[in-house]
């Protein structure tokens, strides 16, 4: 289990001299002024929110107290890396909508919610005053032993009361009580360690969902679904090494030998069917390094998402801004679902919009990337999907993946969209599911005379390996 993890630094030599113990007290520490607040915000919160309920006032500020535990549960699991350095996931879902009802109604029918709020509870009662009193006492008996010489020097009556337990009346008395103290420090470091420890596995067990029988084959689902992604992504660029390494280069092998038959001037018709013959060759050698490009462009792997987003910008027929903040690599999935949503959707907007300008902004922010691509085209965008369920037409938005569910740019089930009239076509459809397999989400805004907006979001963990 991982809290035996957290229990094992104890056990080492070099415990004492090593930062643990004063990572441990920092955890400890910090536990005290941020639990004073949890106490006071709750008393607040429960006190106006129960007086001004017979007005209706007060049910937004229960509303808050039944939340509280949210933000607390998120500070909670960062400050937690103080002393264990696995991070602990965060058990909320994202949302089926935008805006804060659809926010509000996932949060309350979730069981972490409720979870956190008796976290919260737990946290501003019990566990912050033990703490208080666990590190209090320690700081108490070191220091009170180790300023025995100040003390003494400070009172000008050559003694000092150690610890108000009994008198050191000589200087050698003192500093050996210093020297106590000192010694003191590494023996305390144990305990101090062992309750820092426990406080973490508590907080870790409290604030993860317990996994049941149908939870662990989810995620078993989710994790499976990453390596066939990851396979996918591993046997689309080993088919692009393939083109490059093998097709092209006998394409242009042919080429040039076609070009030296052409220069030892054979007669005619020979030589015009030279000419057309290496005119063709040309043209399939144009034709597949533009499909090596559409397989995975080579400025992605070498430069990442911003210069590809660059990249494609260049080469749209309408100009595009392009402010993309991504600090870092990401993982390859990641930035190759991003760089394929962001060309489909550009590549609508030049085909199907009548825009005269586009722009491509987004970044990083808490865990998740989060693009816009806006156009300032006619708008009017309808999507559908098949069994009757509708997209977002008229200024609505819908979402396209996350779970599966919603379509984009036509639908599903080889449903076609409109914009302006105009039959769009559902390459979006296989973005969306794209990022969905990536735990994303692909939302659509168009209302009629625009602009219209393609939103996507997806978790986005830095990559730690790009071998």
């Amino acid at each position: 289990m991982h809290s035996s993890g957290l229990w094992r630094p104890l056990r080492r030599r070099d415990y004492v001299i090593s930062a643990r113990p004063w990572r441990a007290a920092l955890y400890l520490l910090t536990s005290v002024p941020l639990g004073a607040a949890t106490l006071l915000t709750l008393v607040l919160l429960a006190v106006a929110g129960s007086a001004l309920a017979v007005v209706l006032v007060g049910l937004p500020l229960l509303l808050v107290l039944a939340l509280s535990g949210i933000p607390l549960a998120s500070l909670e699991r960062r400050r937690l890396r103080l002393v264990d350095s696995t991070p602990l996931a965060d058990p909320h879902r994202e949302p089926p909508g935008t805006g804060l009802a659809a926010w509000l109604r996932t949060r309350l029918q979730e069981r972490s919610t409720w979870r956190e709020l008796g976290y919260a509870l737990l946290f501003a009662t019990v566990l912050w005053p033990l703490e208080a009193l666990a590190v209090g006492a320690m700081l108490l008996v070191c220091g009170g032993l180790m300023t025995t010489p100040a003390v003494m020097a400070a009172g000008g009556d050559g003694e000092a009361k150690v610890l108000k337990l009994w008198i050191a009346d000589s200087y050698p008395e003192a500093f050996a009580v210093l020297a106590a103290g000192v010694l003191l420090l590494p023996v305390l470091a144990y305990p101090l360690g062992a309750l820092a420890a426990g406080r973490a596995v508590l907080t870790r067990q409290l604030l993860s969902v317990p996994e049941s029988g149908a939870d662990s084959r989810l995620q078993e689902l989710d994790r499976s679904r990453m390596r066939l992604v990851d396979a996918f992504e591993a046997e689309r660029r080993r088919i692009e090494r393939d083109l490059h390494d093998g097709a092209q280069q006998r394409l242009v092998a042919l080429s040039m030998t076609l070009g030296l038959a052409r220069l030892e001037g054979p007669a005619e018709p020979l030589g015009g069917l030279l000419a057309k013959a290496q005119g063709e060759a040309d043209v399939a050698l144009v034709e597949i390094r533009e499909l090596i490009r559409g397989i995975h462009p080579q400025v992605l792997t070498d430069r990442g998402l911003p210069a590809a987003v660059e990249d494609i910008a260049d080469r749209s027929p309408i100009p595009v801004d392009v402010r993309l903040d991504v600090p870092g690599r990401l993982l390859e999935a990641v930035e190759s679902g991003v760089y394929f949503a962001i060309s489909e959707a550009l590549a609508n907007v030049a085909k199907h919009s009548g825009a005269t300008r586009a722009s491509v902004r987004g970044g990083v922010a808490f865990g998740r990337l989060a693009v816009e691509v806006e156009d300032d085209g006619q708008g009017g965008a309808r999507l559908a999907a098949d069994g009757g369920e509708a997209g977002a037409a008229d200024g609505g938005e819908a979402g396209a993946a996350d779970g599966g569910a919603g379509a984009a740019d036509g639908g599903a089930g080889g449903s076609t969209g409109t914009v302006g009239g105009a039959r769009v076509g559902t390459g979006l459809q296989g973005v969306a599911d794209r990022l969905s397999v990536l735990g994303g989400s692909l939302l659509l805004s168009s209302p009629p005379g625009g602009p219209t907006v393609f939103r996507l979001e997806v978790p986005c963990p830095p990559a730690r390996s790009r071998t």
